[in-house]
């Protein structure tokens, strides 16, 4: 039987549901970048990048070509980056509805101060 396609998104989404996952996502954004790049940017140990990186490869969101030693990742298509810009849209709405919510808690909370008290 078929995997209902909402569950095939919850899967690719479970996909991406590490930090890890992500930061080399948005570092591929720029372009293909050799191994030794992303462990640069990302400050992590090499076998964990490498299980991360594998992870993405498996699922077909990266690619990778070897030239001699040096093994290049990229992006397997645009749509990644098109969803990661999407997310960094979603997030901005969110954090911003959550700092005019708290604007909104600290100004009832100073309002509702004792007389003579200082907060």
């Amino acid at each position: 039987m078929p995997v209902p396609l909402y569950e095939a998104k919850a899967e690719f989404f479970r996909m991406l549901g590490h930090p890890v996952r992500i930061r080399v996502l948005e570092l591929l954004q720029d372009g293909p970048k050799p191994v030794r790049d992303l462990l640069t940017a990302i400050e992590i140990e090499p076998s964990s990048l490498s299980q991360q990186l594998a992870v993405l490869r498996r699922s077909g969101i990266v690619t990778a070509t070897r030239t001699g030693t040096t093994v290049v990742y990229e992006l397997a298509g645009g749509d990644v980056a098109e969803l990661l810009a999407a997310a960094r849209r979603i997030l901005s709405v969110l954090l911003t509805g959550r700092s005019e919510l708290l604007a909104q808690l600290q100004e009832a909370e100073s309002s509702a101060a004792p007389a003579g008290h200082v907060s």
